[in-house]
Formats: C-alpha cells, sequence, structure tokens
C-alpha cells in the first residue's frame, strides 16, 4: 500500500523552516523562508559547552520548536502536537493524517536517517512527511539533503525513538490555518521586537550577545581545547556555515527576512537592522573561515583575530537589535500590501 500526498517541495536551507513551509503551502499560506524563520523569531546566539562535551557549540537559533510555536501563535494556526514512548502510537499519529490528505512534521534524530551522509547525531532535526509504502517513508528535508527524500521505515522508527540532548519522544504535529488567518505583514513588528528583547536580555552570559561576547574571548583557547584541532575547527565552522544554517550562522536568513520586512513596511529602524545585520552576515562568515585557516594550521594569530571579530559582532548585533527593538514606537507606515 502507497499514500502519498502532492506536496509543494521547494529548495530551502534549514530544516524547521523547510517543514513549515511544506504543511502550510498545503494549507493555502505561502511565505519565503526568510519570512517563516523571522516571524518565528527564530534567531539567538548560544555559546555551549560542557563537561560531557568534546568541543564547544555556536549556535544561533532558538531551541527546536520554539519557532514553529511561535509562528503558529502569531499566525493563529492551530498547532496539534503529539507525543508519546509508545513507537506503535507514534507511528498511528502519523499515518492517520498523512491517510487524510495532510502532511506532517517530525522531530528526529537525523543520525538515523539512510539519506544522510554526515552522521552526527542531531535529535532537533524536523523533517516534513507526506507519504509512506509498506518500505519507505517519504520525507522533505533541506536543499542540502536532497529535498524530496526517502528513507527505510526502519531507519525512521530508530530516528524518532531516538534520545539525547534536544531529542523528543516521537514528536509529531501539523498546522492548520484559520479561514481568516491575521495578515504576516501585521505581525511583523510583534516578531522582530520580541526577538529582539530576548537578544538583548539573554537571562545568562552565554545568550544573546553577551553569548557573542563571550565566544570571542573563549574562542582564543580552541587550539588548546581539542586533541585533533584539524578535525574540530573546521567541524565547528562548516556547523555555523553548511549545518542547515543558511551561512553565517543563520544570519543570512535573517538578513533577507528583514529586507523584505523594509519592502512592506517604512522604517527607519528597520532599514537600520537590515544594514547592521548584512554586514554581521559577512563578518560571521569571516569568523567561519579564520576558525577553518586555525585549525588546518594550528596558527593562534587566527583564533585570536577571529576574537577580535567576534567582539565587533557582539556591537553590531547589540546596536541593530536596539534599533529593532524601537520598531513597536514609530507606527511604521505599510509600502505596500502583502501578496
Amino acid at each position: 500500500m502507497t499514500t502519498v500526498i502532492d506536496i509543494d517541495a521547494r529548495s530551502t536551507q534549514h530544516c524547521e523552516t523547510t517543514a513549515l513551509g511544506v504543511l502550510l503551502r498545503h494549507q493555502g499560506l505561502d511565505l519565503s523562508e526568510p519570512m517563516l524563520f523571522g516571524l518565528g523569531s527564530g534567531l539567538s546566539f548560544i555559546y555551549w559547552d560542557g563537561k560531557n562535551m568534546d568541543f564547544p557549540f555556536l549556535g544561533g537559533r532558538v531551541k527546536p520548536f520554539d519557532l514553529t510555536r511561535n509562528l503558529a501563535a502569531r499566525l493563529k494556526l492551530e498547532l496539534l502536537v503529539q507525543e508519546t514512548t509508545s513507537p506503535h502510537r507514534a507511528w498511528e499519529n502519523v499515518v492517520a493524517p498523512i491517510d487524510a490528505g495532510h502532511p506532517v512534521g517530525l522531530q528526529l534524530d537525523s543520525y538515523h536517517l539512510d539519506y544522510f551522509g554526515s552522521k552526527v547525531h542531531f535529535g532537533g532535526h524536523v523533517v516534513a512527511m507526506y507519504g509512506y509504502d509498506d518500505h519507505d517513508a517519504y520525507l522533505v528535508d533541506t536543499d542540502q539533503q536532497g529535498g524530496a527524500v526517502s528513507t527505510s521505515l526502519a531507519s525512521l522508527a530508530r530516528a524518532r525513538a531516538a534520545r539525547g540532548p534536544m531529542t523528543a519522544r516521537h514528536r509529531s504535529f501539523t498546522l492548520t490555518a484559520p479561514r481568516n488567518p491575521p495578515s504576516p505583514e501585521g505581525q511583523i513588528i510583534s516578531a522582530v521586537t520580541a526577538c529582539a528583547d530576548a537578544f538583548l536580555n539573554p537571562p545568562i552570559a552565554n545568550l544573546g550577545h553577551r553569548g557573542i561576547e563571550k565566544a570571542g574571548k573563549l574562542v582564543r583557547t580552541w587550539l588548546q581545547r581539542t586533541g585533533d584541532p584539524r578535525r574540530d575547527l573546521p567541524q565547528a565552522a562548516l556547523l555555523m556555515e553548511k549545518a542547515g544554517t543558511g551561512g553565517a550562522l543563520f544570519r543570512n536568513l535573517y538578513r533577507d527576512f528583514l529586507a523584505e520586512c523594509a519592502r512592506l513596511l517604512d522604517s527607519s529602524h528597520l532599514r537600520t537592522g537590515y544594514g547592521l545585520y548584512a554586514e554581521a552576515a559577512a563578518l560571521w562568515t569571516e569568523v567561519a573561515v579564520l576558525i577553518t585557516e586555525a585549525g588546518e594550521s594550528g596558527d593562534a594569530r587566527c583564533l585570536a583575530q577571529a576574537g577580535t571579530v567576534l567582539c565587533d559582532l557582539s556591537r553590531i548585533e547589540r546596536e541593530a537589535m536596539q534599533a529593532l527593538s524601537r520598531l513597536g514606537s514609530e507606527a511604521p507606515k505599510a509600502t505596500r500590501e502583502y501578496l
């Protein structure tokens, strides 16, 4: 038996926005990937290290699934989330909506998926599932992972059952749009200011602009932090640029979101934020290059330079978010209808 839904699978870069795009287009709501990311207040920063970690991790977005919850709340979407410890019930939770003609979002560990060439555990990976047969599940993943892909049912079961950092208990979800959803344009101000406020006022020093400043100090020690710098430093840089971030640790996506917003709303604060994030995106890519060079050459001067750039980035992003946090105070004028 084969059940496959007709879906719109597009070239996209980030896993959660990829899945959200598939589910929402099926509901008749077609938004760009940067707009999905921005309306979900997806941008953040974390410097993550710990005794059980082989090497520090730089993250550039909010926690897995927070973006989905944020977006659903802003657009008044009905978000139905199901979790269970039972593999049998987990499968029933997925096939029921698919058999009814609705694609389903899944959170799982990408390590177990057949089509993933890079075997690294990541329990916060999100895909859209749109069909299945007796042997395989049909999924939509990022363009980097192949777009419309398939994986064996056994591998999917392992990926959904995995336990560890950022995993969920066989999480599946569907989205239903209301008959008269709020205009995405009307949600820009709340999405931008919420993201800015969280970034500017982090609860701990590892997050937001404070986290970037901390990274600028600690990245200088990374050659001493690892026994295999030729492996760990280029891998860290690769994750910043290629691991579903859209490049520049999600800053390219947020830059493009702000550019789209600036075409919709006449706001000097939006234009300031866009200009600063365009600058920041280029600098994040420069940091990744310097970290790679440090790992390959063993030259600590590359890390010292990366640290200097990160300290500049902390200031630039702080200034950008300060401008964006004032967006709600100026009542910006719409420049055109949102189509």
